[in-house]
């Protein structure tokens, strides 16, 4: 009889384990199912201002996102500790410059973003460049500009990182005089300690119109962006592209009516573990189970 009650006992042991391990991670909001939800309704996605790009840390303890309020941005964070989540409170902001689109570095050591902030972090604001602050005990260094390797006198938008360091990130850098509005992604590979010069992206991706937020699974199988396009649902829609054998990117898909609507969907970001997908649709974040993510390969 001490064989079944022990059988009971370590169900019931790992069965509260994964319990208290899911309440930690995620801001202990319960996970959704194969239809996008709002992500964490009046504590993160609030009435009244726009919530735009968000990232977990690898572990899921530690949440960065940026919300709009009047037309300047800040960036907010929350993280796991004393068996509880803090609330969220701004870690990188300014009185005149805007910050938005946090993305952490592989390691977890850096914060990127990108600004307005002019490069001495005095006088009028400039286009967005892409920034970084590196991490210091408990906080976040001053605002450190990627340089003119990445940052040019146009405007550069959104970062992500494949697992070996290279960054994929946006920039109208290269648009025909007047089309402001035609972003293309790129790719700038990590070698010797340094990002090499950005190489923008094939016609599979990029058009003669608008292609940002682009995020980059850590293997670089699949990109997930945001693009206006004439066939498109709404003002900008979500599209996916996987990676072929050959190392080509596919054309990329629209994510359909399940994930876009008529409005504008933007801020891509999957979870490390590969389980939730976030997003930002009509200025909330929201998130859905990853899975859904196969449907389109």
């Amino acid at each position: 009889m001490k064989f079944p009650i022990l059988i009971i006992f370590y169900v019931c042991f790992i069965n509260i384990s994964l319990s208290q391990h899911t309440k930690k991670q995620y801001l202990a909001q319960k996970p959704p199912g194969l239809k996008p939800e709002i992500f964490a309704p009046h504590l993160v996605s609030k009435d009244n201002r726009s919530e735009f790009g968000s990232v977990f840390s690898a572990d899921g303890l530690e949440f960065f996102y940026a919300i709009d309020e009047g037309g300047k941005a800040e960036i907010h964070y929350s993280v796991y500790e004393k068996d509880e989540w803090t609330a969220p409170t701004a870690i990188i902001s300014h009185p005149v410059y805007s910050f938005n689109d946090p993305f952490l570095s592989v390691d977890g050591q850096k914060l990127f973003y990108i600004s307005d902030r002019s490069i001495d972090g005095s006088g009028n604001k400039k286009d967005y460049d892409i920034w970084y602050s590196n991490r210091e005990g408990d906080g976040w260094s001053e605002p450190i500009n990627t340089g003119s390797h990445i940052n040019t006198t146009f405007n550069e938008y959104y970062i992500s990182f494949a697992e070996d360091g290279s960054m994929y990130f946006s920039s109208n850098a290269q648009a025909d005089k007047g089309k402001n509005h035609d972003f293309d992604i790129y790719k700038a590979e990590w070698k010797e300690s340094e990002f090499q010069k950005p190489v923008k992206l094939s016609d599979y991706i990029n058009t003669k119109a608008y292609e940002a937020d682009v995020f980059v699974a850590p293997d670089e199988s699949y990109l997930i962006f945001s693009a206006a396009r004439k066939k498109g649902l709404g003002r900008g829609d979500l599209y996916i592209s996987f990676k072929s054998a050959n190392g080509e990117w596919s054309k990329a898909s629209n994510m359909g009516p399940l994930v876009n609507t008529e409005g504008h969907e933007l801020c891509p970001f999957v979870t490390k573990d590969g389980k939730y997908f976030f997003f930002t649709s009509n200025q909330d974040i929201y998130w859905v189970d990853a899975s859904l993510l196969e449907a389109f390969r």
